[in-house]
């Protein structure tokens, strides 16, 4: 247990230190960029909860966000703007106007309880069947935003939520998420979800429910989706379907991967990495089109380089930077060999 404590001290003191960092800078940007990263971390840690325990890779995890991010604008959207906004909204939800706070916590509910709705036969399937199935799910919600009009605007851009997400939210919010997942990973339920990762026969020839731990581990990760989705939505204020699926998808695989699917450590320190990557090639690129290197606009340097990191990481260390323990088991493991 001492050591779940000191991984948590230690992976909430880094989103600390992000936010201390930006407040004495002063600079606007990185609020911006801190902002995201501590909400990305939401998402990950998430997708981590699911993915990590249970062995099985999800692409249904940013339609989720989509949910919450789609329950909070029609819950908090002022009354006034809901004409504009969403003209075709459902009467009985044209003068609700509740606080962003309340409907960022009801929209990662929602968000849960579509999970638990949809997701149950899927638990049964292993595999290359349920990556498949789950990128099914992904389209399914996807094609359900873009299409129900009352209550997305269809493919066209959301606008008029209020801007309630700052970088204290979001950070306080993200350290509630690695509280949660390492809580969640020393459970009963996360325990037998990582029995039946390592020998999936073995778990069921003991009396272990596969399908119900999975089930329950599927709606936790799409809790943590939701509320991500809409602290994002509280935070851009404006947002249409596209914002929830493959580029997005890809981004938030490619921090988990990339730091470690199999432990909590693995997410933090994967978001950190990709999001300062991220925000430093975005940052060349604009230096690049500025200056007219190649004569033509440079486009997706982004992608491509996140794409062969992801692949040099799984080639060099498949398990990811983190790939099998926590950092503060791994600090009181040296602790323990200096004595």
């Amino acid at each position: 247990m001492k050591r779940h404590i000191l991984t948590a001290a230690i992976l909430a003191g880094l989103v600390v230190l992000a936010v201390l960092a930006s407040q004495l800078l002063g600079i606007r940007l990185y609020d911006r960029i801190v902002t995201n990263l501590c909400i990305s971390l939401v998402l990950v840690l998430g997708l981590q909860l699911f993915m990590g325990n249970s062995g099985i890779l999800s692409f249904a995890h940013m339609g989720f966000m989509g949910v919450g991010a789609y329950t909070s604008a029609v819950l908090s959207i002022p009354a006034q703007m809901k004409g504009m906004a969403l003209p075709d909204l459902y009467p009985f939800l044209q003068g609700v106007e509740l606080s962003p706070y309340l409907s960022i916590a009801i929209a990662g509910v929602m968000a849960a309880v579509v999970a638990a709705v949809v997701s149950y036969p899927l638990m049964r399937l292993s595999d290359a069947a349920a990556v498949i199935t789950s990128f099914a799910l992904l389209v399914v919600l996807y094609t359900v935003m873009t299409n129900w009009s009352a209550l997305t605007n269809g493919p066209r851009t959301l606008f008029g939520l209020p801007k309630a997400t700052d970088i204290y939210l979001s950070a306080f919010v993200a350290i509630l998420a690695v509280i949660g997942a390492l809580i969640f990973k020393e459970s009963r339920t996360g325990r037998l979800l990582r029995t039946s990762r390592d020998d999936e026969r073995a778990a069921a020839a003991i009396g272990v429910n596969i399908p119900a731990l999975r089930w329950r581990a599927f709606v936790v990760a799409a809790l943590f989706a939701g509320i991500g989705g809409a602290l994002w939505g509280h935070f851009i204020t404006s947002f249409s379907p596209k914002a929830f699926y493959l580029k997005e998808t890809f981004v938030i695989l490619s921090m988990l991967v990339i730091g470690g699917a199999n432990t909590v450590t693995g997410a933090v320190v994967g978001t950190f990495i990709v999001t300062i990557a991220y925000e430093g090639l975005r940052g060349l690129e604009g230096v690049l089109n500025e200056a007219k290197v190649t004569g033509e606009p440079v486009i997706g340097l982004t992608e491509i380089v996140l794409a062969l990191a992801m692949i040099a990481v799984l080639i060099l260390r498949p398990g990811g930077l983190f790939p099998t323990r926590e950092i503060g088991a791994l600090l009181r493991r040296r602790m323990e060999t200096r004595k």
